[in-house]
């Protein structure tokens, strides 16, 4: 399975809202596998297909790394047209980070509990709630579909801090140990 590159800061892809995705296909199952190598070989715990360059409901995770006690292990995750039901909970502030946004981390406030109903890879259907490490990747990896950034959580001050590592990553300066692709060159 080829390891993808994946979009860089400031693509037009990371801030447009995704499509839905039809129907099963042979290629859709293609591009699954290759997200999940992908993710991994990037040591990431979530990518969204819009950090791929594609602008489709989809996203995989697996955040068994990184689950606390008492969280449930779920392993490789498939997540097809998602729809977040409810958030619930206080908001938590935890360190997040993204493949698209590779070395740039901050503090982001979100709810401790999601209800998400999605597909899998199989289209069928499922509803979960989540907390945790778990939560939070899923509110994450979400957002790329809608076009958000953890950055957008941010501060103006927060941001101002950033500008540094963001112009080097939108101008391809910054060295990154997965592959990457330019601004503004991938296939819509």
């Amino acid at each position: 399975m080829p390891v993808l590159p994946i979009v860089t800061y400031n693509d037009p892809v990371l801030t447009e809202q995704a499509e839905e995705i039809e129907e099963d296909s042979p290629e859709l199952q293609t591009l699954i596998d290759n997200m999940l190598e992908t993710m991994y070989n990037a040591d990431g715990v979530g990518l969204a297909a819009p950090q791929i360059g594609r602008s489709i409901k989809l996203f995989v995770m697996d955040t068994d790394s990184m689950i606390e006690d008492g969280e449930v292990p779920y392993g490789p995750m498939v997540f097809i047209n998602p729809l977040i039901l409810e958030k619930k909970g206080n908001k938590v502030p935890m360190e997040e980070g993204c493949l698209s946004i590779p070395e740039v981390n901050d503090k982001v406030f979100r709810p401790e509990t999601v209800v998400i109903e999605f597909f899998d890879r199989d289209f069928n259907k499922h509803r979960l709630e989540a907390n945790g490490w778990t939560s939070r990747v899923i509110q994450h990896e979400y957002d790329h579909l809608e076009g958000v950034l953890f950055l957008d959580y941010l501060s103006a001050f927060k941001k101002r801090m950033h500008k540094k590592e963001l112009k080097s990553i939108e101008e391809g300066e910054k060295k990154i140990k997965y592959p990457v692709v330019p601004k503004n060159t991938v296939e819509k």
